[in-house]
């Protein structure tokens, strides 16, 4: 008799239970409640090629389109000020493990590269990407390191 009476309350909450289960899946997050915050060390490449000097060598690193989608084809381009030999790129997560993402750079003029490279996607709505721009200059290795936003909206 026990079981009859417990399902027929269950019955008349089970409309409740259903609204409340189904407000918790709301994707909207209004702007005060947002945890996001800017990061101004990272690359904005909406606002143009990103810089480092290493070794009084100017480097500067681009990736379009510029907010940089997971999962979809990248261009990224590395223009140095002095010619050098031996220029990779790899991408590897900065703050999580994502594998190591070699770059097959190619010259494309003086002292310009360019490459192209497809990345996964995060579970987490934040994803810091790093670049290492790595290259021999006078017999000597040299490394560059750009970081910057997955997916960003900026």
């Amino acid at each position: 008799m026990l079981p009859v009476k417990f399902l027929s309350q269950l019955k008349l909450y089970f409309p409740l239970l259903i609204i409340f289960s189904l407000m918790g899946c709301s994707k909207e997050k209004s702007p005060e409640t947002s945890n996001f915050v800017q990061d101004d060390t990272l690359c904005q490449f909406h606002l143009g090629y990103c810089d480092k000097n290493v070794a009084d060598i100017d480097l500067q690193l681009l990736i379009t389109p510029f907010n940089t989608p997971s999962e979809k084809p990248l261009n990224i381009s590395v223009i140095t000020s002095e010619e050098i030999d031996n220029l990779n790129v790899r991408i590897e997560g900065r703050d999580m493990f994502m594998g190591v993402i070699p770059v097959n750079m190619n010259k494309a003029g003086e002292n310009i590269y360019k490459g192209e490279l497809i990345y996964g996607s995060c579970s987490s709505d934040y994803m810091v990407w790093r670049a290492f721009v790595s290259f021999t200059l006078n017999g000597e290795a040299k490394v560059a390191i750009f970081d910057f936003l997955a997916d960003n909206q900026a």
